[in-house]
């Protein structure tokens, strides 16, 4: 029985931790005892000799030369070394040695953030060898899991390590430029969170400096250099690495994931060619993994935990034999499955976008994707997702397309796709397309949205755009319709329209514009 850290021990920890004072700050190796096992607080030298801050828990009696499966779990951007003790000691209750650790450049470990980075991935490994030489860990059964920055570290991890046979990636990246960059538009609240966040609880490196400098003041003349960076850091980019070392890998992530939205992860997933599993929830980033932390029953870490059982332990628990893709609504809905991506998508319905609506830029029109970390709890928690009066959005600032009432509810599913065609006055421009759930009084609750910037285009000169809006799963109740949206500002991004500029979206009868929608029918 899974069991939650001692709240006393929890407390302790956690607010040591805020306070600069966790266990391991002035001491080699401490120990702390519980009824079933014991969590030490080491030192682990990284690489380049870099100290990493780390907590070892072991399963009770462990003793001898038996051998037990290990985990090894690096923190989350900004978090501080204490952050997975209650899992750890739930994974070590039931046969786990558990080695977690503060990634370089945070808290009290040293060096500098260097964002998921060679160093990082060389860390992990030093990590492993570290608990096989220290732990009674046994080097066939070597598993990586964490949230976050600790779930990207994961991923790379294991595409350079192939001793790493299992990964849980929880509200993490497979493609950060994907991530917080899609749409060539750059996610200001998202990297203005991350920067912060690093600046606040660690010691960002100067490549790291250089690259959010210049992502944030649109400094296109380092685009190529920051994708480069991004890319090196992104498990896509490893992709024939991790097919050939072949590691079970679950991802899970939360359909309104503000830093590293959905999309990314399912495109990842489909590629893969080892056991795979991909889960997606309602909540924001690494909201769904919350409870859990705490040790509270979770399904996400469920989830984890039998991943790790089967993949490492060799129980026979099903979970290779379930579908594979399971997706929980925005709504009182329970889970789905799915064999693979592909099928999540397969029905679709189809919204016209006909005439020619004809935009001024510079002026947010009252839709919006939200506040991040804040909107989508809300969803999570209440079903309330961010709204906007339909009938008053200013036409001289909002396209606005909608469909008939629907006679029965419809559930969107996957990932809806917009294509359209935009005449431009000026080179440069941006514009966010959102899709909303209208009920009777006009009132449109957010279903998705995703942004799109363009440079280099001939003012005048009509081009064509596909663009993915962010995947999600809602259900539209019988007697509403669905509206598409577009406008040109949107708090979430940083926009790319001069001043006066003007936008104008048309659908030519070669080409039509619309937005294809992914429906569930069974």
């Amino acid at each position: 029985m899974r069991r939650a850290l001692p709240y006393a021990v929890s407390a302790t920890l956690v607010a040591g931790a805020a306070l600069g004072l966790a266990p391991a700050a002035h001491a080699e190796s401490t120990s702390t005892s519980t009824s079933t096992g014991s969590i030490r607080f080491v030192d682990i030298a990284g690489d380049g000799g870099t100290v990493l801050k780390a907590n070892v828990a072991t399963p009770a009696g462990a003793a001898g030369d038996r051998r037990f499966p290990v985990i090894v779990l690096p923190t989350s951007w900004g978090m501080p070394q204490v952050e997975y003790l209650a899992q750890a000691q739930q994974l070590a209750d039931s046969g786990y040695v558990v080695v977690s650790y503060n990634s370089r450049g945070f808290w009290q470990s040293g060096g500098q953030i260097e964002t998921a980075g060679p160093r990082d991935v060389a860390d992990a490994s030093l990590v492993i060898d570290w608990a096989l030489a220290h732990t009674p860990a046994d080097p066939e059964r070597v598993g990586m899991a964490g949230v976050s920055y600790g779930a990207g570290i994961s991923l790379l991890a294991a595409a350079h390590d192939k001793r790493v046979k299992a990964v849980a990636a929880l509200s993490g990246w497979a493609d950060l430029i994907d991530s917080i960059y899609s749409g060539r538009t750059q996610h200001l609240q998202a990297a203005a969170l991350l920067g912060g966040a690093g600046c606040l609880t660690g010691r960002p490196g100067p490549e790291l400096q250089q690259v959010l400098g210049d992502f944030l003041s649109s400094n296109l003349d380092k685009e190529d250099e920051m994708i480069a960076w991004g890319r090196k850091r992104s498990a896509a980019t490893h992709l024939d690495a991790l097919n050939t070392n072949r590691p079970a890998i679950m991802l899970g992530n939360a359909w309104g994931d503000s830093i590293f939205p959905p999309n990314q992860f399912a495109s990842f997933y489909e590629k893969l060619a080892g056991p795979k599993r991909l889960e997606f929830r309602p909540g924001d980033h690494a909201t769904a993994e919350a409870t859990g932390l705490l040790g509270l029953p979770n399904d996400t870490w469920t989830s984890a935990h039998r991943w790790f059982d089967h993949y490492l332990k060799g129980v026979d628990n099903g979970v290779d034999r379930e579908q594979p893709v399971r997706l929980k609504p925005r709504s009182d809905a329970g889970y789905e499955g799915y064999p693979d991506w592909a099928s999540v998508n397969a029905h679709r319905t189809t919204i016209p976008l006909g005439g020619s609506e004809h935009l001024w830029a510079n002026v947010d029109s009252g839709a919006d994707g939200g506040v991040i970390m804040l909107s989508s709890l809300l969803d999570q928690f209440l079903q309330a997702p961010p709204t906007a009066s339909i009938p008053l959005l200013p036409r001289a600032f909002a396209g606005v397309w909608q469909t008939e009432r629907y006679d029965t509810a419809q559930r969107v599913r996957g990932t809806a796709r917009l294509h359209t065609t935009v005449t431009p006055t000026a080179e440069s421009g941006t514009f966010v397309a959102y899709l909303y759930d209208v009920g009777p009084l006009g009132i449109g609750k957010l279903v998705t949205h995703a942004p799109y910037t363009f440079h280099g285009k001939e003012p005048g000169r009509p081009f064509g755009v596909d663009l993915d809006l962010f995947s999600t799963a809602y259900d539209v109740p019988a007697g509403h319709r669905l509206a598409v949206v577009v406008d040109t500002v949107d708090p979430l991004y940083i926009e790319h329209n001069p001043t006066g500029a003007q936008l104008t979206f048309s659908s030519p009868a070669a080409d039509p514009s619309y937005v294809s929608v992914p429906l569930r029918t069974e």
